[in-house]
């Protein structure tokens, strides 16, 4: 695969390769494999989070402050 990029962004690539010791190549492959690592996770939260919904598992908003309050209490 061939992806083109601007010059700004391939200048940020070279340099931030360098600055890890690789090569832009491996580099830009890391970064898009994190990148739908993350989406996985993400949307895999997300689904149990409708989940939990649908069985009537939530905090209202109110509960929601209630719980920031006390855990921010010194």
């Amino acid at each position: 695969m061939e992806v083109h990029v601007t010059g700004e962004l391939e200048a940020k690539i070279a340099h931030s390769a360098a600055t890890q010791g690789c090569n832009p190549d491996q580099l830009v492959q890391d970064v898009l494999t994190r990148h739908f690592e993350e989406e996985a996770r993400f949307v895999a939260a997300v689904k149990r989070g409708e989940e939990a919904l649908e069985r009537g598992e939530y905090l209202t908003h109110g509960q929601v402050g209630q719980r920031l309050q006390r855990f921010l209490q010194p």
